[in-house]
């Protein structure tokens, strides 16, 4: 189902340029095939396209905009099988969360579709003192102008499509670098979209080396830069960005609490998938796990034995829930971090070994506050359980972290609920689940190491946009 090259998209048509990029099937570390590498000469040549067709695109029409997005939305739908095969190969994810990434695509598409409508201004009342009388002010949204999109690879089609949906709703132009470890996903958008009748420049999709992409930061032609990867990346781009606007999904080191009260068949069943779905490889996914010490016991025993029966595999078999890392030099890294944890005195309750880029789903316990595994962003199969006794203490846990991006409270205390969104210092509080959740209408972003700016369709057009006021004057 995969093509056997693909190209790149330089103002809106594909280019066949070289077959410099290979990309391997995850699972067999097989090649399964060649993408086109853009140089600077080529990133250049977009960001000078991308200016150009700015004023064409400001100058469309919302229901036009609209038009563009629907159609995304139908051949998205149409291509859905290809889109989660192409995800399942480039990225080692298990076939039924590829199908969910390519559900959310396509929600994320159709919000943005919705909001594309209705960017509205406001008018204003400036009579606020006798030297205003007569003025009347009003404002609109315009579009920022050119944007530079980087994203990730763990949600190479839905991390992508909250850059591009939105600024296609607003009418930015935009040159996005996807991942190079997994670029098909963004290039069958560009696919799409260059079935339409945007203005010619108004997106380019460029797989690039990072030593190749600098312009994507540095160039003063971009008027805000969006990046989803690591914290150590990510910051080091906004010092060398120079004026325009940077928004950061960064990393996380999600928290959950899990009170007395909790239904624990529910909330087990939510803390494995949010720990272990995509093997892992999510900023928000659980890693560690802070239980009421009247109930550690039983959810321990329980939860071990669930995740000790997740099935490890082919990502492309229907019962495969963890399937391989990203490479095998990821799962060496976490498996070190494992090690030095034992060397510490965690203890490994399941799980723990290493194959390849296959690493089996892990439960510790008893884990030191300055292992790698507690202190950092793991980004793979493995959570960390601990006891806790008093409620507030397990708040300031959560929040002994470098990260912030979203945590989980199982508990039926309303109390305990308002509490936990009043001081634990992160993006996002999910009460009654965990913090893995996600819904693509829904402000999300961190704080701290996690980022900076918020996405979620509306809020991202908040950043894509600039306030252009009006006053009027009638003469007295």
């Amino acid at each position: 189902m995969l093509q056997k090259a693909y190209p790149y998209y330089l103002a809106n048509k594909a280019v066949y340029a070289n077959q410099d990029l290979v990309v391997t099937n995850k699972y067999t570390g097989e090649n399964a095939t060649t993408v086109a590498m853009a140089k600077a000469d080529v990133i250049e040549q977009a960001i000078d396209a991308a200016e150009k067709s700015q004023a064409a695109l400001t100058a469309m029409k919302p229901y036009e905009r609209q038009e563009i997005l629907n159609h995304c939305v139908k051949r998205f739908e149409e291509r859905f099988e290809e889109l989660a095969y192409a995800l399942c190969i480039e990225a080692g994810k298990p076939i039924k969360d590829a199908r969910g990434e390519v559900t959310r695509l396509i929600d994320t598409f159709k919000i943005a579709a919705e909001e594309s409508v209705r960017i509205t201004g406001e008018v204003m009342n400036l009579e606020i003192t006798p030297r205003a009388k007569g003025y009347q002010g009003m404002y609109k949204k315009v579009p920022i102008g050119p944007c530079s999109f980087i994203s990730p690879f763990n949600f190479p089609l839905n991390l992508a499509a909250h850059k591009v949906a939105p600024a296609l709703a607003v009418g930015c132009a935009f040159v996005l670098k996807p991942a190079s470890r997994t670029p098909l996903g963004a290039l069958i958008i560009g696919e799409i979209l260059a079935e339409t009748d945007l203005p010619e420049g108004a997106f380019s999709i460029l797989p690039c080396s990072r030593d190749g992409a600098d312009l994507f930061t540095t160039d003063d032609r971009f008027k805000l830069l969006s990046f989803t990867g690591s914290p150590d990346v990510g910051w080091d781009l906004k010092a060398r960005a120079g004026k325009k606007p940077v928004i950061l999904e960064l990393g996380g080191n999600a928290g959950c609490i899990v009170d007395h009260d909790t239904d624990l068949d529910d909330a087990i069943e939510r803390i494995v998938f949010g720990a272990y779905y995509q093997s892992g490889q999510s900023c928000i996914s659980v890693q560690r796990v802070l239980i009421h010490e009247s109930i550690y016991a039983e959810f321990k025993q329980r939860y071990v034995e669930k995740v000790s029966n997740l099935v490890h595999g082919d990502p492309l078999s229907e019962n495969t829930f963890i399937g391989p890392m990203i490479s095998e030099s990821e799962a060496s890294r976490l498996d070190d971090w494992i090690a030095e944890a034992k060397s510490k005195g965690a203890s490994v309750l399941c799980g723990g070994k290493r194959d390849g880029a296959m690493l089996q789903a892990t439960v510790m316990e008893n884990v030191p506050s300055d292992a790698s595994i507690n202190a950092d962003e793991a980004f793979g199969p493995v959570s960390i359980i601990a006891p806790f006794q008093d409620y507030d203490d397990a708040l300031e846990e959560i929040n002994n972290s470098q990260f912030g991006l979203q945590a989980g409270v199982f508990t039926r205390d309303i109390y305990k609920a308002h509490k936990a969104w009043d001081v634990l210092d992160v993006g996002g509080v999910v009460i009654g689940d965990v913090p893995s959740w996600r819904v693509d209408n829904m402000p999300y972003g961190g704080v701290k190491e996690s980022g900076l700016g918020r996405e979620g369709i509306r809020y991202a057009i908040e950043d894509m946009t600039e306030l252009r006021l009006m006053v009027l004057r009638t003469p007295q």
